[in-house]
């Protein structure tokens, strides 16, 4: 079976981040029932800010529960400094940028 993963965009930020909001809650709904948790990459995310990260924090208080699979440094690096580190702990996802 293929796991699907919801690819974060490459710009996480204010400017995109309705979109991405959209985007992703059409894919938890499509996808929420077929397994106990979903994956969600931020491999491609090249620029990221507090509005982003709100938006997976967000997706934190659902009942369904996530989980990183891999993440760019700049994605790794804004989660670091906003307080987010435990979403990128190496213990939990496999990181591209081999943080």
């Amino acid at each position: 079976m293929v796991v699907e993963r919801f690819e974060l965009p490459a710009e996480l930020n204010i400017y995109g981040v309705l979109e991405a909001r959209d985007a992703l809650l059409a894919w938890v709904t499509q996808h929420a029932a077929k397994r106990d948790y979903l994956e969600i990459s931020a491999r491609d995310v090249a620029e990221v800010d507090g509005a982003g990260l709100q938006l997976l924090a967000a997706l934190s208080n659902m009942e369904q529960s996530w989980r990183l699979v891999d993440a760019s440094q700049v994605f790794i690096d804004a989660c670091k400094t906003m307080g987010f580190s435990e979403w990128v702990d190496e213990r939990h996802f496999k990181s591209s940028a081999g943080a």
